[in-house]
């Protein structure tokens, strides 16, 4: 059984380093077509409508990396999340911080949208493809941090009742089956990931944005991090002794 933290609060770094990533990330991903100009990557027609990177583009997409790792040894559990910190489970917990900004930044949107659609009858033309295109990097980050912390949805009726050696041989079966699943859409699904990528695919809106460019090549790298994390989850359980589940024991915790 996982071990709940109780810290109820976090330090200052934990909450600047997961919205520096989201504003260094926002920047390198909107400048996307400059960077993949000057790396020579992109066809002819991309580099006649997009510049080559700036130097100020190439310090940010520097510091991106800089701020993931530091964001990794600054990240610490919370109240009521699992308190296992081997293995993959620092990623998907700074991952899983970033997730929560970024749906307080999602609703911020669709509140801006609200006010100038029905209070100043001036709406914009940009918050609805923004919106889209944050809620697509929620759900893909949010199961992430729903595998790492084992709070996607399981039935437990059959799952309690066998023994520890066959709950194993189930646990490895189930991972077994997400890896394969990851190896299917990696095979299927890079090529057109990689097109729509180099190509810098847009939305075809007013606004215009590069969400198929994006969601694409996010959604299989997306999918490889929950197959790593599924295996670090079966290591990190496997000599653990049997847990009975109950429904009594969320609402409990959430009492607590």
């Amino acid at each position: 059984m996982t071990t709940p933290s109780t810290r109820t609060s976090g330090t200052l770094a934990e909450w600047l380093l997961p919205l520096g990533f989201i504003a260094c990330g926002a920047w390198v991903v909107w400048n996307g077509p400059s960077y993949i100009n000057s790396f020579g990557l992109g066809a002819e027609a991309l580099a006649v409508r997009y510049p080559a990177a700036s130097t100020v583009d190439l310090l940010i997409l520097a510091l991106l990396p800089i701020l993931f790792i530091a964001g990794l040894f600054a990240v610490r559990p919370a109240t009521l999340e699992t308190d296992d910190r081997a293995g993959f489970d620092r990623v998907s917990l700074f991952l899983g911080r970033v997730t929560m900004f970024l749906i307080a930044i999602l609703v911020g949107v669709m509140f801006f949208e609200v006010v100038m659609r029905y209070v100043f009858e001036r709406p914009t033309l940009w918050a609805n493809e923004l919106s889209l295109w944050l809620a697509g990097f929620v759900f893909l980050f949010a199961g992430l941090y729903a595998m790492q912390q084992r709070s996607h949805i399981r039935i437990f009726l059959l799952y309690d009742l066998m023994p520890r050696w066959l709950q194993k041989i189930c646990d490895t079966a189930s991972v077994l089956m997400i890896v394969g699943f990851a190896v299917a859409m990696v095979w299927g699904a890079y090529g057109e990931a990689r097109d729509k990528f180099f190509r810098w695919e847009t939305f075809g809106t007013a606004f215009d944005p590069p969400i198929p460019a994006t969601m694409k090549p996010i959604l299989i790298v997306c999918i490889c991090m929950v197959a790593i994390q599924a295996v670090s989850n079966l290591i990190l359980d496997w000599s653990k002794a049997k847990v009975l589940h109950s429904p009594v024991d969320d609402l409990d915790e959430i009492a607590d």
